[in-house]
């Protein structure tokens, strides 16, 4: 029985560039598109197929609040805010890391649907980009990312509803139902990806009451901000004092190193199916996954002593929590010289073991199924990795949950069947022992 609405069928993830963070391993799916509450009802995004990709969403009614029913709103906030089977929502593993690679807001009402979230969901997607996952965002997609717009001879005032996850200020267009051009900066990171014909430069992209990244008097815009292209419209919209020619189209922002990136436009090239529109949009999407995250490790084995990871989302504690589905655990071991043998124990909890896990290690880096032979991947949760005669120095040890949910599309977008109880968590022990 149907009892979780989640969006489209999973297409097979397909890797992109390798990084030296091994950043673009460790996800359950790449993208997760929020057609939620006020935003635009979007079933499909064609850029999941141009860079096999894989991808869920939610959908609700359309974005006219007399649209909307109760359920819409029930099933956002189990979706998002979270519910009994999954206590922090879909984007955020148990222990608050980044579920997906890549969040995707559609086009809307911004602060509409930044309220329809809620505190706790707001703070769930501030939660999941501060922990690595990168975001997407195209018209209010852009507006619901700043701390606020500022409006002409009124006084800036932050918005409450947005997500403020790009610290800076928007400035509505006030231009609808319309197409613009955009132009390259010089040495934009997106050209890495696609040379846009060479001329750089993107033609009619839709445009309808979007914003831009507002640099005039008393804007504030954070340390880190990339311009990435500007709006070549010369023409000034009816009754309007606004001009955007020339004005920051889209850029992007990254926190930290640990933090994900944040790529914003403020109008519509998430539609094409086709030429420099779809690479834009594919551009952004590769800009802002190459800028998840790196790995977090949740502490060192020490010989002899076993390691619980028994821990849940409401006990607060990420490095003894238990793992979600197709998640890896990163932990350090040293191994020291003169060691015939490393034995290193992984043991499910009585009565909660009925889970797959794998058992890797690394010598120096990050253990990752790519990246290492060193590895068990049978069934169940109980399992011991030797290690005959290992290199002294610095070990990886990676814990990874093979068990995840079962998908299929409906209504409301993907929807959950099967292993639902893997959401909230598998405990398990680990522990190493020299020879």
């Amino acid at each position: 029985m149907k009892t979780r609405n989640l969006c489209l069928a999973a297409l097979m993830a397909c890797s992109m560039a390798t990084t030296a963070q091994n950043n673009n391993y460790g996800y359950y799916k790449d993208i997760f598109m929020d057609s939620g509450i006020r935003l635009n009802s979007r079933h499909d995004l064609p850029v999941s197929r141009f860079l096999g990709l894989s991808i869920e969403n939610f959908v609700s009614a359309t974005h006219s609040p007399d649209m909307l029913t109760l359920r819409d709103t029930l099933l956002q906030r189990e979706i998002l805010v979270g519910c009994e089977d999954d206590l922090n929502g879909i984007l955020l593993y148990p222990d608050g890391e980044p579920r997906f690679r890549v969040l995707y807001m559609n086009g809307g009402k911004a602060a509409g649907h930044g309220k329809s979230l809620g505190t706790v969901g707001r703070q769930h997607m501030k939660d999941f980009i501060d922990n690595g996952g990168s975001y997407v965002g195209t018209c209010a997609g852009a507006y619901i990312a700043s701390m606020g717009s500022a409006i002409r001879d009124k006084k800036f005032e932050p918005n409450k509803t947005y997500l403020n996850i790009w610290p800076g200020t928007v400035r509505g267009t006030l231009l609808y139902k319309n197409k613009t051009a955009m132009t390259m900066e010089p040495g934009n990171p997106l050209l890495k990806y696609y040379d846009f014909g060479g001329d750089m430069r993107v033609d009619s992209i839709r445009h309808n009451g979007g914003c831009f990244a507002y640099f005039g008097e008393g804007s504030i815009i954070p340390e880190g901000t990339e311009v990435l292209m500007r709006y070549d419209y010369d023409t000034i919209p009816a009754n309007s004092k606004v001009k955007i020619h020339g004005e920051v189209s889209t850029w992007a922002y990254k926190k930290d190193n640990q933090s994900g990136r944040v790529v914003m436009t403020g109008s519509h090239p998430e539609e094409n199916i086709s030429g420099d529109r779809l690479e834009f949009m594919a551009a952004m999407v590769r800009y802002a996954m190459d800028g998840n995250g790196q790995p977090t490790l949740k502490g060192e084995l020490k010989a002899g002593e076993t390691r619980e990871m028994v821990k849940g989302t409401a006990d607060n504690d990420p490095a003894y929590t238990a793992i979600g589905d197709r998640q890896y655990h990163h932990f350090k071991l040293n191994i020291p010289k003169g060691t015939k043998r490393a034995r290193i124990i992984l043991e499910g909890i009585e009565g909660k073991d009925n889970f797959d896990l794998s058992l890797l290690a690394k010598a120096g880096d990050f253990a990752f199924h790519q990246t290492t032979h060193l590895q068990d991947v049978s069934l169940g949760c109980n399992k011991t990795l030797v290690i005959e005669k290992p290199k002294a120095g610095e070990w990886f040890v990676s814990v990874f949950c093979d068990t995840t949910v079962e998908t299929s599309y409906g209504k409301y977008g993907t929807e959950y069947t099967g292993r639902r109880d893997v959401l909230n968590g598998v405990p398990y022990t680990v522990k190493v022992v020299f020879e």
